[in-house]
């Protein structure tokens, strides 16, 4: 699956979340087999498999949970047919209706993109002023002083209270502007951070779903957050042996869960409702590719979200709710 599994033809393969991913439920395929056969087995037949697709289809699992072990069945056998000659399989159920042209299910407003981004900036705290060497406190209070444009000699432990890391507001500024997928905020480096140019440049070896290298716009404000970042981020000792540009308070890379649990938080400070919704992470890079396709095209939206096919970026084509309901109150 890493190498070549997703064309075995043309040598590519799957991302490396992706394939941890299918392993993980063709583990569970496996054991399922090996129930029903009463011990261990390596031969799982069609017969397997259809009979696994058909008490998915009667199970309580989502469509999102279904499809991905139908996926999985399917790199499996396609496996079986590329390495032992397997006679090819289809599955007789999908659980998924897809349409490229669909709108994404859940993204964020241009309001909310507003108060997410302010969100951000109170969300976590510096160090406690009492906790930290008198060396270090220098050092914060030189960040202080430049984000509160008075003399460092001013600052106090007033300053050090209300005051927020720049961790978080760069991480979700940066995410508004790119439309970074969690397994991208978990990969980014500082190497590619270029604040001069206001662009986030992601090598090929970075990228996801990708072997290209991408030039990403930000916005001046966004490249100033990660200007600040970088050099409270020499700060903490838990980057002393790590490229990562952000790491959880666990040292660990940013992933799904972790960046969720983020949102989250983001949206109760902003007082943002997610009853009935589904905010995951994914909001955020939705309306990256809502707003950027309505302001400048889906040529626009397809380089800044890094699809390389242009079928992917079709489900961007369409008018936002507010935009349709100005179109409504003009006309009467």
């Amino acid at each position: 699956m890493a190498n070549i599994g997703k064309d075995p033809d043309g040598a590519e393969g799957y991302a490396e979340t992706t394939t941890r991913n299918r392993a993980d439920n063709l583990d569970q395929i496996y054991r399922w087999v090996w129930d029903r056969e009463d011990g261990y087995t390596t031969h799982v037949t069609h017969d397997h498999t259809d009979k696994y697709v058909q008490e998915l289809a009667y199970s309580d699992h989502s469509n999102s949970h279904k499809t991905n072990h139908v996926k999985t069945l399917k790199t499996y056998w396609r496996w079986r047919v590329q390495q032992h000659g397997a006679d090819e399989w289809e599955p007789s159920m999908s659980f998924a209706q897809r349409d490229p042209s669909a709108q994404p299910r859940d993204y964020l407003t241009r309001e909310e993109r507003r108060r997410i981004r302010e969100a951000a900036l109170e969300y976590g705290s510096v160090p406690h002023y009492c906790a930290i060497t008198p060396e270090d406190r220098r050092e914060w209070k030189r960040l202080l002083a430049r984000r509160y444009e008075k003399p460092m000699s001013e600052v106090d432990r007033g300053d050090f209270e209300r005051a927020n890391g720049f961790k978080i507001p760069s991480l979700v500024w940066t995410g508004l502007d790119a439309g970074l997928r969690p397994v991208e905020v978990g990969r980014a480096r500082p190497s590619w951070v270029d604040t001069d140019n206001a662009v986030l440049r992601i090598p090929a070896k970075d990228a996801a779903k990708s072997d290209e290298h991408w030039t990403v716009s930000i916005q001046s404000r966004t490249a100033e957050m990660l200007s600040r970042w970088l050099d409270e981020r020499t700060l903490y000792d838990r980057y002393d042996e790590s490229d990562r540009l952000w790491l959880t308070r666990e040292e660990n890379p940013y992933g799904s869960s972790s960046l969720k649990y983020v949102l989250s938080k983001l949206c109760e400070i902003a007082n943002i409702p997610t009853e009935n919704r589904q905010m995951t992470w994914y909001a955020i890079r939705h309306s990256v590719g809502t707003y950027m396709a309505r302001e400048e095209g889906l040529a626009a939206a397809q380089s800044q979200l890094r699809h390389r096919s242009k079928l992917t970026t079709m489900k961007y084509d369409q008018a936002p709710p507010e935009d349709r309901r100005n179109a409504l109150n003009r006309m009467g």
